[in-house]
Protein backbone atom coordinates (compact mmCIF):
# COMPACT_ATOMS: atom_id res chain seq x y z
CA UNK A 1 0.00 0.00 0.00
CA UNK A 2 2.37 2.53 0.87
CA UNK A 3 4.42 1.92 -2.78
CA UNK A 4 1.19 2.89 -4.47
CA UNK A 5 0.67 5.91 -1.98
CA UNK A 6 3.88 7.07 -2.73
CA UNK A 7 3.47 6.15 -6.52
CA UNK A 8 0.54 8.17 -6.47
CA UNK A 9 2.17 11.47 -5.00
CA UNK A 10 5.00 10.75 -7.71
CA UNK A 11 2.38 10.28 -10.96
CA UNK A 12 1.16 13.82 -9.68
CA UNK A 13 4.08 15.57 -9.41
CA UNK A 14 5.44 14.57 -12.63
CA UNK A 15 2.13 15.43 -14.65
CA UNK A 16 2.20 18.90 -12.71
CA UNK A 17 5.80 19.44 -13.84
CA UNK A 18 5.53 18.83 -17.59
CA UNK A 19 2.14 20.97 -17.19
CA UNK A 20 4.54 23.58 -15.71
CA UNK A 21 7.28 23.56 -18.64
CA UNK A 22 4.83 23.72 -21.23
CA UNK A 23 2.74 26.03 -19.85
CA UNK A 24 4.69 29.29 -17.95
CA UNK A 25 4.06 31.47 -21.00
CA UNK A 26 0.52 31.18 -21.09
CA UNK A 27 -0.20 31.33 -17.14
CA UNK A 28 1.91 35.01 -17.18
CA UNK A 29 -0.15 35.41 -19.84
CA UNK A 30 -3.91 34.62 -18.22
CA UNK A 31 -2.92 35.88 -14.93
CA UNK A 32 -2.23 39.75 -16.51
CA UNK A 33 -5.41 39.29 -18.69
CA UNK A 34 -7.52 38.37 -15.41
CA UNK A 35 -5.47 41.09 -13.25
CA UNK A 36 -6.60 43.86 -16.34
CA UNK A 37 -9.77 43.08 -16.15
CA UNK A 38 -10.49 43.43 -12.41
CA UNK A 39 -8.19 46.18 -12.80
CA UNK A 40 -10.70 47.50 -15.60
CA UNK A 41 -13.70 47.26 -12.71
CA UNK A 42 -14.46 43.82 -15.08
CA UNK A 43 -15.88 40.59 -13.37
CA UNK A 44 -14.54 36.87 -13.63
CA UNK A 45 -17.29 33.88 -14.45
CA UNK A 46 -16.44 30.73 -13.36
CA UNK A 47 -18.08 27.14 -13.92
CA UNK A 48 -17.41 22.94 -13.63
CA UNK A 49 -19.50 20.27 -12.68
CA UNK A 50 -18.69 17.86 -9.95
CA UNK A 51 -15.09 18.45 -8.74
CA UNK A 52 -14.55 20.89 -11.19
CA UNK A 53 -17.78 22.70 -9.69
CA UNK A 54 -15.55 22.88 -6.84
CA UNK A 55 -12.74 24.26 -8.25
CA UNK A 56 -14.96 26.97 -9.81
CA UNK A 57 -16.09 27.92 -6.07
CA UNK A 58 -12.96 27.61 -4.53
CA UNK A 59 -10.76 29.90 -7.04
CA UNK A 60 -13.75 32.69 -6.45
CA UNK A 61 -13.49 32.15 -3.25
CA UNK A 62 -9.71 32.97 -3.66
CA UNK A 63 -10.20 36.19 -5.44
CA UNK A 64 -13.20 37.59 -3.71
CA UNK A 65 -12.07 37.08 0.01
CA UNK A 66 -8.06 36.86 -0.14
CA UNK A 67 -5.44 34.59 -1.43
CA UNK A 68 -2.25 35.61 0.29
CA UNK A 69 -2.37 38.96 0.44
CA UNK A 70 -4.83 41.15 2.52
CA UNK A 71 -6.65 43.05 0.26
CA UNK A 72 -9.69 44.75 -1.38
CA UNK A 73 -12.21 41.56 -2.77
CA UNK A 74 -11.97 41.19 -6.30
CA UNK A 75 -15.26 40.17 -8.29
CA UNK A 76 -14.89 36.34 -8.79
CA UNK A 77 -18.86 34.41 -9.64
CA UNK A 78 -18.79 30.44 -9.39
CA UNK A 79 -21.84 30.05 -11.54
CA UNK A 80 -22.51 26.52 -10.20
CA UNK A 81 -23.32 27.75 -6.26
CA UNK A 82 -26.23 29.15 -6.37
CA UNK A 83 -29.25 25.91 -6.54
CA UNK A 84 -32.49 27.87 -6.96
CA UNK A 85 -30.71 29.20 -10.19
CA UNK A 86 -29.58 25.93 -11.21
CA UNK A 87 -32.70 24.28 -10.68
CA UNK A 88 -35.01 26.41 -12.21
CA UNK A 89 -33.27 26.37 -14.98
CA UNK A 90 -32.57 22.78 -15.41
CA UNK A 91 -36.60 22.56 -14.75
CA UNK A 92 -37.76 25.06 -16.85
CA UNK A 93 -35.24 24.69 -20.17
CA UNK A 94 -32.74 21.99 -19.76
CA UNK A 95 -29.71 20.77 -17.75
CA UNK A 96 -27.50 21.71 -20.57
CA UNK A 97 -28.75 25.38 -20.57
CA UNK A 98 -28.05 26.03 -16.37
CA UNK A 99 -24.11 28.35 -17.65
CA UNK A 100 -24.90 29.88 -20.56
CA UNK A 101 -28.25 31.17 -18.98
CA UNK A 102 -26.19 32.96 -16.37
CA UNK A 103 -23.27 33.97 -18.67
CA UNK A 104 -26.17 35.56 -21.42
CA UNK A 105 -27.74 37.18 -17.52
CA UNK A 106 -24.41 38.27 -15.79
CA UNK A 107 -21.46 38.31 -18.37
CA UNK A 108 -20.97 41.87 -20.10
CA UNK A 109 -18.41 42.34 -22.27
CA UNK A 110 -14.87 43.05 -20.61
CA UNK A 111 -15.75 40.35 -18.46
CA UNK A 112 -14.07 36.53 -18.51
CA UNK A 113 -14.93 33.11 -18.46
CA UNK A 114 -13.21 31.02 -16.78
CA UNK A 115 -14.58 27.00 -17.49
CA UNK A 116 -13.30 24.31 -15.97
CA UNK A 117 -14.05 20.30 -17.90
CA UNK A 118 -11.61 17.55 -17.19
CA UNK A 119 -13.26 15.58 -20.51
CA UNK A 120 -13.97 18.60 -22.10
CA UNK A 121 -17.05 16.98 -23.60
CA UNK A 122 -19.98 18.97 -21.07
CA UNK A 123 -22.69 19.79 -22.86
CA UNK A 124 -23.46 22.72 -19.97
CA UNK A 125 -20.12 23.69 -20.46
CA UNK A 126 -19.47 24.19 -24.12
CA UNK A 127 -22.82 25.91 -24.56
CA UNK A 128 -21.88 28.08 -22.14
CA UNK A 129 -18.67 28.95 -23.95
CA UNK A 130 -20.25 29.67 -27.07
CA UNK A 131 -22.95 32.44 -24.83
CA UNK A 132 -19.66 33.80 -23.73
CA UNK A 133 -18.19 34.19 -27.43
CA UNK A 134 -21.79 35.58 -28.40
CA UNK A 135 -21.22 38.48 -25.58
CA UNK A 136 -17.87 39.29 -26.50
CA UNK A 137 -16.63 37.55 -23.57
CA UNK A 138 -13.01 36.13 -23.63
CA UNK A 139 -13.40 32.62 -22.61
CA UNK A 140 -10.66 30.01 -20.73
CA UNK A 141 -10.58 26.83 -20.49
CA UNK A 142 -9.35 24.02 -17.95
CA UNK A 143 -8.99 20.84 -19.17
CA UNK A 144 -7.40 17.40 -19.98
CA UNK A 145 -6.16 15.65 -22.93
CA UNK A 146 -9.57 14.63 -24.15
CA UNK A 147 -10.48 18.13 -24.34
CA UNK A 148 -9.42 19.27 -27.42
CA UNK A 149 -12.71 20.18 -29.15
CA UNK A 150 -13.63 22.56 -26.08
CA UNK A 151 -9.65 24.07 -25.94
CA UNK A 152 -10.13 24.74 -29.40
CA UNK A 153 -13.57 26.82 -28.87
CA UNK A 154 -11.66 28.73 -26.04
CA UNK A 155 -9.56 32.08 -26.25
CA UNK A 156 -6.92 30.54 -23.97
CA UNK A 157 -6.46 26.93 -23.02
CA UNK A 158 -4.77 24.99 -20.52
CA UNK A 159 -4.79 21.36 -21.46
CA UNK A 160 -3.32 19.08 -18.82
CA UNK A 161 -1.74 16.56 -20.61
CA UNK A 162 -3.31 13.61 -19.24
CA UNK A 163 -6.40 11.18 -19.24
CA UNK A 164 -6.40 10.43 -15.26
CA UNK A 165 -9.11 12.53 -13.70
CA UNK A 166 -7.79 13.27 -10.36
CA UNK A 167 -4.12 14.46 -12.09
CA UNK A 168 -5.85 16.57 -14.07
CA UNK A 169 -7.62 18.52 -11.09
CA UNK A 170 -4.70 18.02 -9.17
CA UNK A 171 -2.97 19.97 -11.47
CA UNK A 172 -5.98 22.67 -11.92
CA UNK A 173 -6.25 23.78 -8.79
CA UNK A 174 -2.87 23.97 -8.40
CA UNK A 175 -2.63 26.07 -11.31
CA UNK A 176 -5.43 28.25 -10.36
CA UNK A 177 -3.45 28.67 -7.32
CA UNK A 178 -0.49 29.82 -9.25
CA UNK A 179 -2.88 32.05 -11.15
CA UNK A 180 -4.68 33.50 -8.03
CA UNK A 181 -0.84 34.81 -6.53
CA UNK A 182 0.21 36.12 -9.87
CA UNK A 183 -2.30 38.31 -10.02
CA UNK A 184 -2.48 39.28 -6.64
CA UNK A 185 1.30 40.39 -7.34
CA UNK A 186 0.43 42.29 -10.44
CA UNK A 187 -3.01 44.53 -8.45
CA UNK A 188 -0.98 44.72 -5.24
CA UNK A 189 2.57 44.19 -5.52
CA UNK A 190 4.78 47.66 -3.75
CA UNK A 191 6.50 48.61 -6.66
CA UNK A 192 9.76 48.05 -6.03
CA UNK A 193 12.54 50.67 -4.88
CA UNK A 194 15.26 51.61 -7.28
Amino acid sequence: MERKIIKAFEDSIEVKKRFAKDNTALIAEVSKLIADAFSEGRKLLLFGNGGSACDASHIAAEFVNRFKKDRPGLPAIALNTDTAVLTSISNDYDYSEIFARQVKTLGQAGDLVLAISTSGGSKNILKAVDAAKKKGIKTIAFTGQKGDKFAAKCDYAFVVASEDTPRIQETHITLAHIICQMVEEILFEAPRKR
